[in-house]
């Protein structure tokens, strides 16, 4: 029987300690499932997890929960085809319930240039194993009967990507269950913990500076998210990183309807509907940089527009909650993952729109890395010097939030 989550229960009060093996800064998705990995893979259990507000309360706590392995390039397809395969029995791992359905994924092309895309993107996926086909327009119709074909008279939709295991999950649930699940082999989370500086000796990282005190650390890992380059300026060292809002809305529940999850980058929206019915709708990142999480009015007319025009029945629907994240976008849209140019402080950032997808994966990696000091295959693509060495891995044309 899998333990259903209750938040009261999920963090245990423990004294914070002088030092520690590792020290990661924030508890969100990607800190929590490292500090995990670490304990039960290789048996570090001196590991502080510092969050300084409350778990989750960052873009683990602001995503819009869509799961999926249909990427774009040879590196990208790898890791997140190893996350989502992760994610399927995750729930079981750490014996917490997490409400994960697989729903099937439409990526809608409404135009000439996406229908290549689209169908390059299958061709892509099925190459590495990934499940995912191209469907003409009757097709789509036949799978996603609730859909206007039309798309309101304005872009008729053409044709689609299905990726047929792309899933939704409860996303605080995840950072809850990695959280009570390490705790359970020993690591220490803190709550309320802010890191306002870092100690370095002979330009090794030996600890951070915190509103509680010094902790001093032997490896400290940043895992912070849209705030990344708040760590990296108290380190010393740049990261091609710009910060952007994205936000998000739900609707009232309302009958279960859509068993789909929709996405078009034509008109830059995704849409699909929760356990309890509300239907959930996510648009294009912001275009100004910005630490603010306030939600703003033009957003939600312009998004709940497109969502009309593709699911009619939406107009009449009342907006419950909306809500908006910070997004650390690289030049690539793909993460930054390893070691950096001062020894013992290590990043995982870059996320961007897809951080969530990304928790497992880059969770056990990072772990290996930490305990190891070998940077894994499947992450070496992602190294923060990629850029000065002349090998991105664009990712952007996977992405419907440009």
């Amino acid at each position: 029987m899998l333990r259903l989550f209750r938040r009261e229960t999920h963090i245990q009060s423990h004294p914070l300690g002088t030092s520690y093996d590792v020290v990661i800064i924030g508890g969100g998705g990607h800190g929590l499932a490292t500090a995990y990995y670490l304990a039960k893979e290789f048996g570090i259990t001196r590991v502080a997890v510092l969050e300084r507000s409350y778990i989750g309360s960052g873009g683990t706590g602001r995503n819009t929960t869509v799961l999926r392995a249909n990427y774009k390039t040879p590196e990208t397809i790898r890791f997140y085809q190893k996350s989502f395969d992760l994610y399927a029995s995750l729930a079981q791992e750490l014996d917490y319930h997490m409400l994960r359905a697989e729903r099937g994924l439409l990526w809608l092309a409404h135009s000439e240039p996406q229908i290549r895309n689209q169908r390059e993107r299958a061709l892509q996926n099925q190459h590495f194993g990934v499940d995912t086909v191209y469907l003409d327009a009757r097709q789509v119709a036949e799978v996603c009967p609730q859909l206007d074909m039309t798309a309101g008279g304005k872009r008729p939709v053409l044709g689609a990507a299905y990726h047929p295991p792309g899933a939704i999950i409860r996303h605080d649930a995840v950072a809850w269950g990695y959280a009570t699940a390490a705790q359970r082999l020993g690591v220490q989370v803190h709550q309320g913990v802010a890191v306002t500086g870092v100690r370095l000796e002979s330009g090794r990282m030996t600890g951070v500076e915190t509103n509680r005190g010094f902790i001093g650390a032997g490896k400290v890992l940043s895992a912070v998210g849209g705030y990344v380059t708040q760590i990296t300026d108290m380190v010393g060292i740049r990261v091609p990183i710009v910060s952007h809002p994205l936000q998000a809305f739900v609707t009232e529940s309302y009958k279960p309807v859509l068993d789909r999850i929709v996405a078009s980058a034509d008109l830059h929206i995704y849409i699909s509907q929760g356990a309890r019915g509300e239907l959930l709708v996510g648009a294009e990142i912001d275009p100004f940089t910005s630490y603010s999480t306030r939600s703003t009015f033009p957003f939600l007319a312009s998004c709940s527009a497109r969502a009309i025009d593709l699911f009619p029945f939406m107009a009449k629907l009342r907006i419950l909650r909306q809500w908006s994240g910070i997004c650390d976008m690289t030049p690539d849209y793909s993460p930054l993952m390893g070691t950096t140019e001062v020894d013992g402080f290590y990043l995982s950032s870059g996320w961007g729109t897809w951080g969530f997808k990304a928790i497992p994966a880059s969770g056990i990696l990072m772990a290996e890395l930490l305990a190891t000091g070998r940077v894994p295959p499947l992450m070496a693509p992602f190294a923060l010097d990629r850029f000065r060495r002349d090998r991105a891995v664009p990712e952007r044309a996977s992405a419907g939030t440009h």
